[in-house]
């Protein structure tokens, strides 16, 4: 199975500088949850929350993950967490590409070569796609060397002028709930990369326009929204998935989704099966 090279990823990306107790108010503020709340959530008391976020007590390093976990941080930033109140990393962030991991590669190859003849893609936590089925390279291919290289980010793929952007018939539509997951994405992970990706994409001129975007033109309720897209005079529509490993104790791992694509209706399974027979 087809490897692509997504940008080198950043080893260590701090989610804010300060205290512990910073950090931890900044958190359950933007998780919009009282220190009432959190403490009783935990099973700490909301006085000792308190000392912990004015910084007149240090948090265990047990209670410290189940405020975390409470939160739902991401395994990279509860390192930060842990390391900013002077304990130990607990995750560990092995690179995918390392023989500790035979079995999550034989996992993925599996689920991809399942998912023939319709796209298949593994992404890391930066949404650059790591793993990719032959349906999807097919995809991939025909975007411009400037967006391939040196690897591919579904966002920005997708929505510049010059890649998927000039296939995608209901750009309005698609466009819009990409850059809503987006958002969602930043805000969740408070992740700079992620941050910075958010800015290029709202710089491209036919993008801003996107954020007053709501629901299909003509008002009908759907239950998914469609890909619909171009490709040499034929058009395709197709929904996606997303899933993730469960219970990962290694940042690599926890930050990466398989997105497989489906077709929408029979004409676009049928399209994709004579693609993957004309090879």
């Amino acid at each position: 199975m087809n490897i692509l090279n997504p940008p080198p990823a950043t080893t260590s990306r701090p989610t804010a500088v300060g205290g512990i107790g910073d950090l931890i108010r900044e958190w359950r503020q933007q998780r919009r949850l009282s220190q009432m709340d959190l403490a009783l959530d935990v099973g700490i008391s909301p006085r000792h929350l308190s000392f912990v976020e004015t910084g007149r007590a240090r948090p265990g390093a047990e209670v410290l993950l189940a405020i975390a976990e409470r939160l739902a941080l991401p395994l990279r930033t509860r390192n930060v967490w842990l390391m900013t109140a002077g304990y130990a990393p607990r995750y560990t962030e092995q690179p995918l590409a390392s023989g500790q991991m035979p079995q999550i590669h034989a996992a993925l190859d599996k689920l991809l070569r399942a998912h023939d003849p319709y796209p298949g893609v593994v992404l890391d936590g930066g949404w650059n796609v790591v793993r990719a089925n032959r349906a999807a390279q097919r995809l991939i291919a025909l975007l411009p060397p400037a967006l391939r290289e040196p690897g591919v980010n579904m966002f920005r793929a997708s929505l510049h002028a010059e890649g998927y952007a000039a296939l995608t018939r209901n750009f309005h539509e698609w466009g819009a709930y990409l850059l809503r997951t987006l958002r969602r994405q930043v805000q969740e992970s408070r992740d700079p990369q992620l941050a910075a990706l958010e800015q290029e994409v709202l710089a491209y001129p036919h993008v801003a326009a996107l954020l007053d975007a709501s629901g299909p033109a003509d008002g009908t309720p759907e239950l998914l929204i469609p890909c619909e897209m171009e490709i040499g005079g034929h058009p395709l529509s197709l929904f996606t998935t997303l899933t993730a490993f469960g219970t990962p104790r290694d940042i690599t791992l926890a930050e990466l989704s398989i997105e497989l694509f489906y077709p929408s209706d029979p004409a676009t399974d049928a399209l994709l099966h004579q693609f993957a027979a004309a090879v």
